[in-house]
């Protein structure tokens, strides 16, 4: 075989395994939360693109679910470029997305009539590419279908958020099924920071970061997402109290 034949099979060989490896190489980039305390606690010092993360409300009530909604809002405000947002209830309030820093024209709304079209969704979104986050709103996530969103989403490199949103108060036990979720996060409303004079304080949250892949799980007493989509350690918890270590889940 002639040197110029080998030469050429070799190179395209290389370009085919460049091509195989690519996804693996932007599942290793992060996002992080410029928050010291919470991205030492995640492998690499953030979320991780090319993968999924879930979060819901530490209750079944509206209110800790609208913070879940807001701080994923918050992570997907912090990407760039275009962020999906797939639901089957139109009831998501853009006003308060946009007070955490993902504004309307950031936001392209894809609306299902059924949960299983807002899944069908979200996994187009995330092998699409291109794309700063694909969100979900979802009740349900069964292990065979957040593999496949898994998977989606390393196929492109894309960071994909699901909110965990429940119609009823029996659902909320859904959340405790094991996922392939690379993260998973349980977030409740705390009291507003105290101000030195009557009024309202920043809103704080406990954000409960109950599994993550390689990593320990870990609480947080935060300030919520600011214009910016970003968080920071409650003042009340800058003593480190506002953090509990947990036990360490890998996957």
């Amino acid at each position: 075989m002639a040197q110029t034949s080998v030469n050429q099979i070799v190179s395209e060989l290389r370009d085919r395994i460049q091509h195989l490896e690519c996804p693996v190489v932007r599942s290793k980039a992060v996002l992080p939360f410029g928050v010291r305390e919470i991205d030492e606690r995640l492998p690499n010092g953030g979320l991780a693109y090319g993968a999924v993360h879930e979060f819901a409300g530490g209750g079944a009530g509206a209110i800790d679910g609208a913070a879940a909604a807001l701080f994923a809002a918050g992570v997907a405000a912090r990407t760039k470029g275009k962020v999906v947002w797939c639901l089957a209830r139109p009831d998501l309030f853009a006003p308060a997305l946009a007070q955490v820093g993902l504004h309307p024209d950031r936001v392209i709304y894809v609306e299902a009539i059924r949960e299983e079209y807002v899944l069908e969704s979200f996994e187009e979104a995330l092998r699409f590419g291109g794309l700063g986050a694909v969100v979900a709103e979802l009740v349900r996530l069964p292990m065979v279908a957040s593999r496949r969103l898994q998977l989606a989403a390393e196929s492109s490199g894309t960071i994909g958020l699901i909110v965990r949103r429940w119609r009823r108060p029996t659902e909320a036990a859904d959340f405790g099924h094991p996922t392939a979720a690379a993260s998973r996060w349980r977030i409740s409303v705390l009291p507003s920071e105290p101000l030195p004079v009557p009024g309202i304080g920043r809103a704080r949250w406990l954000a409960e970061l109950i599994r993550v892949k390689a990593g320990e799980s870990a609480d947080f007493a935060i300030g919520a997402c600011d214009g910016q989509g970003r968080i920071s350690i409650s003042s009340d918890a800058a003593d480190g109290s506002g953090q509990t270590s947990r036990s360490i889940h890998t996957g």
